[in-house]
């Protein structure tokens, strides 16, 4: 029997008073569930960008009109969930989707065996005119938000991304579980981003985001994400430098960036075998 949402959340709390940091990651494929599940991380997440950035193609690809965000989620539970033993794994649903009713949606969300919810893709990572216009047509950061609080009433695990204090506050007062400060599109790699901030600033940016969110209630998870956060040392650094963050979720430094390394390194090992003359 599947653990409950009050089961999976008193476990990551004993992480927390245990010292342990509660680790998250994204998968894109089955074989990415599988070896999370075998490195022993906590969560794991579908994203329509799992299948992107798999594909070889950006992250990005995931907040654009290449393909139905919440249908290839579906799609890619039937890969995923049954190869899963022990780990929840939350679906990333888009709540700003037009052409679903997101609750009903989220009752297949549960048939189809998830845990939890996440709100990706999300608008958290436009801004200027874009995010504007955006909250201006009924597709903002409140239809995200609603999606959180439907979710939390049928006893899902909630996860959020947010990207300022007003967005971390409103997820907060939803009642997300999990707060996820997101720090843009993770550098490194054959297709990372080149642009992004300091580490030093992305730990002061998640520091200012837990102090919002514990401040209106101390019992929720924070994990760090994205930008310069890339990888084990740069998630160190945010961690051991803030007081009330406790992990981190990956995604393409989870899967795409280890992948882009070893494959590589193995095929090019086979370069070094020589002929016999």
């Amino acid at each position: 029997m599947s653990e409950t949402r009050t089961e999976i959340l008193s476990r990551l709390h004993d992480k927390i008073r245990a010292g342990q940091p509660v680790i998250g990651g994204g998968a894109g494929t089955g074989l990415s569930a599988k070896c999370a599940e075998a490195a022993g991380l906590d969560l794991i997440v579908i994203y329509n960008s799992g299948r992107y950035r798999m594909a070889g193609r950006s992250s990005m690809a995931g907040l654009m009109p290449y393909g139905d965000a919440n249908a290839i989620v579906m799609d890619m539970a039937k890969e995923v969930l049954p190869v899963v033993n022990r780990m929840p794994v939350f679906a990333g649903v888009c709540g700003t989707d037009p052409f679903r009713i997101i609750p009903r949606f989220l009752d297949d969300v549960v048939n189809a065996g998830f845990s939890g919810v996440q709100n990706y893709p999300t608008v958290c990572l436009f801004d200027g005119i874009i995010r504007a216009n955006l909250e201006e047509t009924g597709l903002g950061f409140d239809k995200e938000v609603d999606l959180i609080r439907a979710a939390r009433e049928r006893d899902l695990l909630t996860m959020a991304y947010v990207s300022d204090e007003e967005e971390a506050t409103a997820m907060t007062e939803a009642g997300a579980d999990i707060l996820v400060p997101h720090m843009g599109l993770t550098t490194s790699g054959m297709i990372g981003a080149q642009t992004a901030m300091t580490l030093d600033d992305a730990t002061d940016q998640v520091a200012e985001l837990q102090r919002v969110i514990s401040s209106i209630r101390s019992e929720a998870i924070v994990l760090c994400h994205g930008g310069p956060i890339a990888g084990p040392e740069e998630a160190r650094h945010v961690i051991s430098r803030t007081r009330g963050v406790h992990g981190f979720l990956g995604a393409s430094s989870m899967e795409r960036l280890p992948t882009e390394v070893a494959m590589v390194d193995h095929m090019r090992s086979y370069s070094d075998i020589t002929l016999p003359s």
